[in-house]
């Protein structure tokens, strides 16, 4: 590849080790002392039912999370204490690189310490340092990343594009949306520089390694007909136009209203600051990936790692701000406000029976709630199914969270494997042909479609979570059928879905 060819860099200030790394510590114990307060989220049940099923791909995510969910519960216990600590460990670590960005865009022991503060107490670093998700993992290696490239751009040395490689590889493994975030940085560098650093061999060996990092994922991807295409396309058709509508309001409370005056300075900075001139792709690359995902109608949260390097950008020149003790308070009281709002929005913090206002806006966590109660109702609807019928009898849910429920609670109150059609449960199914027997379903509240499929249905229980949380298991109907319309191999294709 020839030999290194780069210029000269700045020495960034010394990095703010000790106070850093006790916020980061502060973050990850309140997140282990609330991690078991309410009860695992819709999508963990699913991750802990996939990583039971461990493949190279799902029909609707790639392998690294279910992964993460079965290798926690396996070294920490299964408990959503244990299954969250990866998500603990994720979260101190974003609050950690958010400070280092800082440090790499010319921020000093003063300004890093406020990065990391403004992190620890922004909504969607706690949000998704409380529970495991894709998106918890997928913040984690767009920080980073965004920390290499920086890294690559200030030194010209195009080493750091492996590096940058490999974290792009392994974060495609979590969640396609990286490609999101390389398509609007790739666009951002090559209109403002510095573009030397794209010459030479080290980005093809840094494209070469991400590409043989996630080449088996895209194997499967093929092999079994890019169902994440037609999951992505639902998620856009279904949601999308209420994406759109709520991107800006839920970038500003995802991070936190207090903290926009602080990334709105950023941004200035880095496209103003001629000692910042190397990262000023940073500054286009954000509304660029904004454009990126309204086009698409993803998640608001998926421009959230890049308004992070924003806040870090914007954090020097505020502590440069704060020269008078009244201006330290006003600071200091921003972020102690933000942190407790994130708080309360996103973590475990107030009883259940206090979530309707939460609820409307952070949907996540009312649906940690109830899920053993949801159980409790099948396990009452299946002791309706006389004894000699059980073994022929099958439980089949509309959704992978009812399932997932019902995989991790089930087994305790001897009831069977349950079935579904919904996403990657598809794929481990159908019933033995043998179960010709009574069908017990699990369906939401009003959504009686599922029923058409089987025959003589009547409701036999309905799901209480016991704290009034209006969930979407709240309600749910389950409903004993004597069985199928036809047999479960014919029935099969029709009962998939992906969203």
């Amino acid at each position: 590849m020839g030999a290194t060819n780069h210029r000269p860099a700045l020495a960034p200030a010394p990095f703010a080790v000790v106070p850093v790394l006790a916020v980061a510590a502060t973050v990850a114990a309140v997140l282990t002392a609330l991690s078991g307060r309410y009860g695992y989220h819709r999508d963990e049940l699913y991750f802990l039912a996939a990583g039971d099923h461990p493949a190279w791909g799902y029909v609707d995510q790639p392998p690294l999370t279910p992964l993460l969910a079965r290798a926690a519960t396996a070294f920490f216990g299964d408990s959503p204490a244990g299954l969250r600590v990866p998500a603990t460990l994720g979260c101190a670590a974003v609050v950690v690189l958010v400070a280092a960005l800082a440090r790499e865009l010319d921020g000093g022991r003063a300004a890093q310490l406020l990065a990391a503060c403004c992190a620890a107490a922004s909504g969607i670093v706690l949000g998704t340092g409380h529970m495991v998700s894709t998106t918890t993992f997928d913040l984690l290696f767009w920080v980073l990343i965004c920390l290499l490239v920086l890294r690559a751009l200030r030194t010209g040395d195009g080493r750091w594009w492996l590096a940058v490689g490999a974290v792009a590889g392994i974060g495609l493994l979590n969640k396609y949306v990286v490609l999101l975030l390389i398509a609007a940085l790739s666009a951002a560098v090559l209109a403002t520089g510095p573009r030397r650093t794209l010459r030479g061999g080290w980005l093809v060996a840094g494209s070469a390694v991400a590409t043989a990092v996630v080449l088996p994922n895209v194997w499967w991807q093929a092999e079994h007909g890019w169902p994440q295409l037609t999951v992505a396309e639902g998620i856009s058709s279904d949601d999308g136009a209420e994406n759109r509508l709520m991107f800006v309001p839920q970038q500003i409370v995802y991070l936190s209203p207090l903290f926009v005056p602080v990334w709105i300075a950023g941004w200035r900075r880095l496209w103003r600051d001629p000692a910042l001139r190397p990262a000023r792709a940073m500054a286009l690359a954000y509304p660029l990936l904004c454009v990126l995902v309204l086009l698409a109608g993803g998640k608001p949260y998926y421009a959230l790692p890049l308004l992070l390097v924003l806040l870090a950008a914007g954090c020097e020149p505020v502590a440069r701000w704060m020269t008078r003790t009244a201006r330290v308070a006003v600071v200091a009281v921003a972020v102690a406000v933000s942190a407790a709002m994130s708080a309360v929005v996103s973590l475990p913090l107030l009883p259940p029976g206090a979530l309707s206002v939460v609820n409307a806006v952070n949907r996540e966590q009312g649906e940690q709630i109830g899920w053993p109660a949801l159980v409790d109702a099948v396990e009452t609807g299946w002791a309706r199914i006389p004894a000699e019928r059980r073994d022929r009898a099958v439980i089949f849910t509309e959704n992978y969270g009812q399932a997932g429920a019902l995989t991790r609670y089930g087994p305790g109150r001897g009831l069977p494997r349950p079935y579904s059609g919904h996403m990657g449960y598809a794929d481990w199914g159908p019933p033995p042909g043998s179960a010709d027997g009574p069908v017990l379903l699990v369906h939401q509240d009003g959504d009686d479609g599922l029923t058409r499929h089987f025959t003589g249905c009547r409701r036999v229980a309905r799901v209480d979570n016991h704290h009034g949380v209006d969930n979407e298991e709240q309600h749910a109907a389950v409903v004993l059928c004597t069985g199928t319309t036809r047999p479960w191999p014919e029935l099969w294709p029709r009962l998939r879905h992906f969203y």
